[in-house]
C-alpha cells in the first residue's frame, strides 16, 4: 500500500501527553479558512510506501510516549489511517490519537469498523470567526473524544485554556525550512513574522501567497 505523507516527527510534545511520534498525512478536502498547515491541504505529494512508514514508527517506537495523526485530512486516506494505526498497536501499548476537521458523525462508520484503534479523536473544522478558549483546540467549535481508556490521559485537555498550553514545538527539515507542531494562539504566527522583521529576518509561510511559488 502506498500513501500520502507530509512528515513524521519525533518528539512531539504539543499534540497530546507526553512525548509522541507525530505523523502528518498529506492532502485535505475539507481546506479551513485561516488553517496554518495549508503545505499539506494538496494530495499529490509525498507518495511513501507503507512500510517505510510501519518501519520508521517501529524504530521509534521504542522511547514514545504516543502517536498523534493528524494532517491534511487524515480521513481522506481511510485505509492507510487504519494501516498506520494497526501497525502502531502491534509495536507499542502506548495511546494513539487522531485530529480530524470531520465531526465524529461523519467517521462513525470507521470507527465501528476500526473498533479500539483511535484511543482519542479530536474532531471538527478549524473556524476563524469563533473563540479560542479551550486547551488543545484551533476553535471552540472542536470536540475532545475519549474513545478507550488509553485515550483518558486527552481528558486532562477537556477545559479552558491555560497559558502552560501555548507550547509549540519547533523541527527543521533538510533544507532549513521550519515547521511547527501544535495549536498556536491567534496572531502568534503573525507576531513571530513582525519580531523576526524586526530583526532583519523574514518569515514565509504556507498560508501566503509567495510560499505557492516555492
Amino acid at each position: 500500500m502506498r500513501l500520502a505523507l507530509s512528515r513524521i516527527h519525533f518528539p512531539v510534545t504539543a499534540l497530546g501527553p507526553g512525548r509522541r511520534v507525530g505523523i502528518w498525512l498529506q492532502g485535505c478536502s475539507i481546506r479551513c479558512a485561516g488553517c496554518i498547515s495549508r503545505d499539506t491541504w494538496e494530495p499529490d505529494f509525498g507518495d511513501t510506501d507503507l512500510n517505510a512508514v510501519l518501519a520508521r514508527l517501529t524504530y521509534l517506537a521504542q522511547e514514545a510516549d504516543g502517536l498523534t495523526v493528524s494532517g491534511g485530512e487524515p480521513f481522506d486516506q481511510p485505509g492507510a489511517l487504519a494501516a498506520i494505526l494497526t501497525g502502531w498497536r502491534g509495536v507499542s501499548g502506548t495511546s494513539a490519537a487522531v485530529f480530524t476537521g470531520y465531526e465524529l458523525a461523519d467517521v462513525s462508520d470507521w470507527l465501528d469498523t476500526n473498533n479500539g484503534l483511535i484511543d482519542a479523536l479530536i474532531t471538527g473544522p478549524f473556524r476563524s470567526d469563533l473563540p479560542q478558549t479551550l486547551a488543545m483546540r484551533g476553535s471552540d467549535n472542536q470536540q475532545i473524544h475519549v474513545l478507550t481508556p488509553a485515550g483518558a490521559p486527552f481528558g486532562r485537555f477537556d477545559r479552558a485554556l491555560r497559558s502552560e498550553d501555548r507550547r509549540l514545538d519547533v523541527m527543521f527539515d533538510e533544507e532549513g525550512h521550519a515547521w511547527i507542531a501544535g495549536i498556536p494562539a491567534r496572531g502568534e504566527i503573525a507576531r513571530l513574522r513582525r519580531a523576526l522583521a524586526s530583526r532583519g529576518h523574514s518569515l514565509l509561510t504556507s498560508d501566503m501567497p509567495e510560499a505557492s511559488t516555492r
